[in-house]
């Protein structure tokens, strides 16, 4: 397994969770009072950083095979606070489970010898 594709994943997953988080519980506030500001530079990267995880979280999701339902909640993630370290969380342990299934399996097959007819 490709382990640069779950480090990519996981860093923009959770920068996509913390500016989405910052961007409803501060800077929606500040925009509802007025200060615009913050809302509209934070929504703005957030929304370019997205697209981003979009392509990233689906590449994995393919080596995976993770099944399209799941694809679907983890690309959605990205747009619920906290939704995207929920889904990075699972990934990751669906990333080890299957890197330690493939390591067993190749290492049963790589020591045994080839049966005699």
């Amino acid at each position: 397994m490709d382990q640069s594709l779950l480090t990519r994943y996981r860093v923009m997953a959770y920068t996509t969770a913390v500016l989405l988080i910052v961007l409803v519980f501060v800077g929606v506030p500040l925009q509802a009072a007025g200060h615009p500001g913050l809302a509209t530079v934070l929504g703005t990267i957030h929304g370019f950083l997205y697209l981003i995880y979009l392509v990233v979280a689906f590449q994995l999701t393919r080596r995976l095979h993770i099944p399209v339902v799941r694809t679907l909640l983890v690309l959605l993630a990205g747009t619920v606070p906290f939704g995207a370290i929920i889904a990075e969380r699972r990934l990751t342990s669906e990333y080890s489970r299957q890197t330690r299934q493939a390591r067993r399996s190749s290492q049963g097959t790589a020591g045994t010898a080839p049966q005699e007819v």
